[in-house]
């Protein structure tokens, strides 16, 4: 069948229309929505001079299956979060969307502002840490509401700019 067809072929992909109900986010859950994971937005509460320096620019942005909380009550002692505690400063919900890749859209998205920051691990290894970016809170709302209604295809983030651009 075409449908076994699909399965089988890892290359297939599904194409769905944001108003197939695929897509839900926040408020938008309807009686028969399974959640599926929760986009988070971070703040890092760490004294690096840079990262201090650009507080309110440097997001980290992770899609969870679990409690936010729970993912970063350890965050002091982990390298992903820069070896310190961070803020929450925005969550969306998802259903029925594969948090992977949710995650990997905006990590290609806003790949041009990634943070470029070597920092030491526990251990004194150097780490680069990967899911921090650049990007005003208010861009990252945006990206969201795109991704919601399908026009996020069309556009690119610009660093110079600090905007989502048409190419």
């Amino acid at each position: 069948s075409l449908q076994r067809a699909f399965y089988d072929d890892p290359g297939a992909r599904r194409l769905a229309s944001p108003e197939s109900g695929q897509l839900a986010f926040g408020g938008d859950f309807e009686a028969d929505d399974v959640e599926s994971g929760t986009i988070y937005v971070l703040r890092s509460l760490s004294d690096h001079p840079y990262v201090a320096q650009h507080r309110d620019l440097i997001h980290k942005i992770g899609v969870t299956g679990g409690k936010v909380e729970t993912r970063i009550a350890n965050a002091e002692n982990e390298a992903t979060y820069l070896l310190a505690k961070v803020e929450v400063i925005a969550t969306y919900k998802l259903a029925g969307i594969n948090r992977t890749r949710m995650e990997n859209l905006f990590h290609r998205l806003f790949a041009p502002a990634r943070l470029d920051i070597t920092i030491n691990d526990r251990f004194g290894h150097p780490v680069q840490p990967e899911e921090w970016f650049l990007v005003p809170l208010f861009v990252i709302d945006e990206a969201v509401a795109r991704i919601k209604d399908g026009s996020i295809t069309n556009y690119v983030y610009d660093p110079s700019a600090a905007k989502l651009v048409e190419p």
